[in-house]
């Protein structure tokens, strides 16, 4: 699961990554672009309820290739990320403009004219 931040005044947002207790077998790290892909920059914690978890703080207006990398090198990606492709997930740049900001993979909501509504913004 990821869960975005509303932008900050300085332009920066802070990213949630958890992953439950079941999909991880020892150690984890976030690595990406944001990190120089540096397995060692964010290590996730294990919490009381099991999950893991790391947060990151970047730039609102710019998105991120991410992957997890696990214990014994395994590579592996979420399916919470906004799209993915041969470099792992990617989360595209958050709106400043928005007034609400969702979740990847939550349900696409619709205006009264049955138009969608644009990415992010209620």
């Amino acid at each position: 699961m990821i869960k975005r931040g509303k932008p900050a005044k300085n332009g920066q947002v802070k990213l949630i990554f958890t992953l439950p207790a079941d999909q991880v077998r020892g150690e984890v790290s976030l690595v990406g672009d944001f990190n120089d892909w540096n397995p060692y920059a964010h290590p996730m914690r294990r919490g009381d309820d099991g999950t893991y978890q790391v947060t990151v703080t970047v730039p609102a207006h710019r998105g991120i290739s991410f992957r997890y990398l696990a214990e014994g090198g395994v590579w592996f990606d979420d399916p919470d990320a906004d799209r993915h492709d041969q470099h792992g997930g990617h989360l595209d740049p958050i709106d400043p403009n928005a007034r609400r900001i969702e979740v990847a993979g939550a349900p696409v909501l619709k205006n009264r004219d049955e138009q969608p509504l644009a990415a992010g913004a209620r």
